[in-house]
């Protein structure tokens, strides 16, 4: 590993921090070395707030030392005046010597232009340095402005001989080890989507309990307004997307969207995307996931396993042929991790 490469990858380590308080945001991190030291970190803790750059030069103690400092950040330098100006012009005015970069942004905000500056400015920029590592770290905020939808992450737990519940009825499937592993996994994704079949039978709350960070948006397909009022999915935790056929408008929390049957899958992704949601889990009931699949309409998958336990008869896991990319092992639950590449 070179120099640059060694210190991309400590951006990445400090864009990470923020994970999933940053939307619609991208997770950025910034380090600022002078001969081989590093004299300035930071990173974007969320939306609205100073973005890596400017927070890594804010923790710079001696400023005189900037112009003949290199500042590493691992996505473009934003180019355009949102709700901070861009920071492309603040390292022009401060006169790095050099810049350099992780992923480009494919943002079409910035794209190009955020390096453009930079080079203009008579600055020496390179990019592409850990390219890969940069993309994945951001792959939902890609995906989003690449695809027009959010990043999806697939998740069940089935029991050893493949059913997600005992005759039909709510059953724990999973260890409290794995239990707290998803409440991790909803922490850093922004949102998480369940059908009508899972909010009925499981009245779940979908929040963040045994883990730290925010509660994710909740959506909830419920075509005939079937899900009863006083059902935890409608409590004030977190804001709440409820997709149906009927009602249109927002009140306290709940924010009722109308949406068609037919071609419902493509529906559903314009209206994540307008929504400006960037991941979801999809946690919903084997019809809904089943559809997901079949329609190669996925990301990621997570399928937690608890091989000793024997269910019998109930609800039959989704059917899905893929190889794991990798395999983690949590006391008696297994956990496989799937990618569609």
């Amino acid at each position: 590993m070179n120099n640059d490469e060694f210190y991309i990858k400590r951006c990445i380590e400090l864009a990470q921090k923020a994970l999933g308080k940053t939307y619609p945001n991208p997770l950025v991190g910034s380090v600022i070395v002078h001969n081989g030291e590093i004299i300035g970190e930071g990173y974007h803790h969320k939306a609205g707030e100073n973005h890596a750059e400017i927070n890594a030069i804010n923790s710079v103690k001696n400023k005189d030392l900037i112009p003949e400092s290199t500042i590493y950040v691992s996505l473009e330098p934003c180019a355009h005046y949102g709700k901070t100006p861009p920071c492309a012009l603040k390292i022009k005015e401060l006169g790095f010597k050099k810049v350099v970069i992780g992923a480009m942004d494919s943002h079409d905000k910035v794209n190009g232009k955020g390096k453009k500056i930079i080079q203009d400015a008579g600055i020496e920029a390179i990019s592409g340095i850990l390219e890969k590592k940069c993309i994945e770290l951001n792959k939902r905020f890609f995906t989003y402005h690449e695809k027009k939808r959010p990043y999806i992450i697939l998740k069940w737990a089935e029991s050893g001989d493949g059913f997600l519940d005992k005759d039909f009825k709510p059953t724990a499937v999973s260890n409290l080890l794995v239990n707290q592993f998803v409440h991790q996994l909803r922490a850093d994704e922004h949102a998480i989507l369940v059908g009508t079949q899972t909010a009925l039978n499981d009245n779940p709350s979908l929040t963040v309990r045994n883990a730290e960070g925010i509660n994710p948006v909740r959506i909830l397909i419920d075509f005939d307004l079937k899900i009863p009022e006083n059902f935890k999915i409608h409590n004030k935790e977190a804001r709440t997307l409820v997709l149906n056929s009927s009602k249109e408008g927002t009140e306290d929390h709940i924010q009722f969207i109308m949406i068609k049957k037919e071609n419902f899958l493509q529906k559903l992704m314009e209206t994540l995307y307008k929504e400006q949601i960037q991941s979801v889990i999809i946690e919903g009931g084997r019809f809904t996931l089943q559809q997901f699949i079949d329609s190669q309409l996925w990301d990621e998958a997570i399928v937690i396993k608890n091989e000793n336990l024997k269910l019998e008869n109930g609800t039959k896991a989704p059917k899905f042929n893929y190889t794991a990319s990798r395999i983690e092992n949590y006391r008696d639950n297994t956990v496989s991790f799937f990618e569609l590449k």
